[in-house]
This record gives C-alpha cells, sequence and structure tokens, in this order.
C-alpha cells in the first residue's frame, strides 16, 4: 500500500499540527500526565484517519471489452431509471455509489474510450445521500464514449464533508479502463448513467471496491 498523491499536503499539515499541540502540551502541562497522554494518543488517532483517507492499495484490476467497472470503492445506493439533464436530456439507468469516510478515495474510468464531455459545476455541499446533491452539489460530469459508439456519463459528487473534487481528464482525452480519473477528498459520491436496458451485475447496499466489481455489462 502506498499514500495517494493528494494527500500530501493533508498529512504534511497534519503532523505539523500534531508537533505543535504536542509541544505546547508538554511545555504548558508538563506535570499533568494523564493530560498529556490523552493528547498523544488523540494525535495518533489523528494520524491514523488521515493516513487511511489517503491510502492506495495494491489491487489486481477487472478488465473487459464490454464491462463496466466500478469507478469508486463503496456501497451502491441507487439503481434506478432516471431523467438525466445535464447531457442526455432523456431517461438513463442510473447507479449511484456512496464513499464513507473509511473508503479508498480514488476514482477508476469505468470504461475505456475518449473523454465527449468534461464540465466541473461549482455547488452546495449536502449530505451525499440527498437526492438533490445530484444537480445542486459541487461535482464534475464526464462523459466516455466506448468504442462500440456507447456513451457513459459519470459524475463526482462532493458532500457534507467532501471539499474538494480532482480530476485529471479533458475532453478529447484518450482513457483506460481502471485508471485513476480523479479523486473525492473525504469521501462522497460517484453517479453513472448507462443506456435503459443496460444489464447491471449489482443490488442495493452491495460493498464494492473500485476498478475491481464488475458494475454492468453494455449491450
Amino acid at each position: 500500500m502506498t499514500i495517494h498523491k493528494e494527500g500530501y499536503t493533508s498529512l504534511a499539515l497534519t503532523i505539523l499540527f500534531i508537533m505543535l499541540l504536542n509541544a505546547f502540551v508538554d511545555y504548558k502541562f508538563a506535570d499533568v500526565t494523564w493530560l498529556r497522554w490523552f493528547i498523544y494518543i488523540l494525535s495518533f488517532a489523528l494520524f491514523i484517519i488521515v493516513l487511511q483517507f489517503f491510502r492506495n492499495p495494491s489491487r489486481t484490476f477487472t478488465s473487459g471489452e464490454n464491462l463496466v467497472i466500478c469507478p469508486a470503492d463503496g456501497k451502491v445506493v441507487v439503481i434506478e431509471e432516471t431523467e438525466e439533464g445535464e447531457y442526455f436530456k432523456d431517461k438513463r439507468l442510473q447507479v449511484s455509489i456512496f464513499m464513507s469516510p473509511v473508503n479508498v478515495h480514488i476514482n477508476r474510468n469505468p470504461i475505456s474510450g475518449v473523454v465527449k464531455f468534461f464540465k466541473y459545476h461549482p455547488g452546495k455541499y449536502l449530505a451525499a445521500w440527498n437526492p438533490k446533491s445530484s444537480t445542486e452539489n459541487e461535482r464534475t460530469t464526464t462523459v466516455v464514449e466506448h468504442a462500440n459508439g456507447t456513451p457513459v456519463l459519470f459524475r463526482q459528487i462532493a458532500g457534507a464533508l467532501a471539499r474538494r473534487i480532482v480530476w485529471y481528464i479533458k475532453e478529447g482525452d484518450q482513457v483506460v479502463q481502471t485508471e485513476q480519473f480523479g479523486f473525492i477528498k473525504f469521501g462522497s459520491r460517484v453517479d453513472i448513467f448507462l443506456p435503459v436496458g443496460t444489464k447491471v451485475n449489482l443490488q442495493l447496499d452491495q460493498v464494492v471496491k473500485g476498478g475491481i466489481t464488475v458494475l454492468a455489462e453494455l449491450s
């Protein structure tokens, strides 16, 4: 396991904060042993929590020409037909994956293809399970066209804790399935929109792994 590059600054700031806090407590409360040990334990817990936010575990990825692979770790919270109003403007099959703070936060391309559309939307920070988060929260929308001509839309959505969405793609890019396309700091949600009738291999509340779990099969 390694640490993702998006975590370098956060980890450095966390370490600096811990060092200053512990130095202050050691100086100001040198005779209060219980308080010093409480701060030591709290500091260690804080470091481990931030460290696991940015972990990048080694994985053997799944691939397949007609497979759609889960773009994120988390739990499946939505599988339903819905109106996609930004790009397709018609009925699509939506699958949503909720990323909790304990999940790996790397986002991976669900298919290989060409990026036909990309847009960043500033917005609110509603809880990720709020239905309005898909249209009102800070988010990115990406459409990748598969080699067979099928477009797949996926959307990074910030939540109540997630305050920064990172992306590494732009329109015209040729992307490869399971390679990283972005990162959402401190969790949130990823939505995927597929053609109606696509065979989905997931169930509600199923726990999935980005780059490994097969989400669907394209016709």
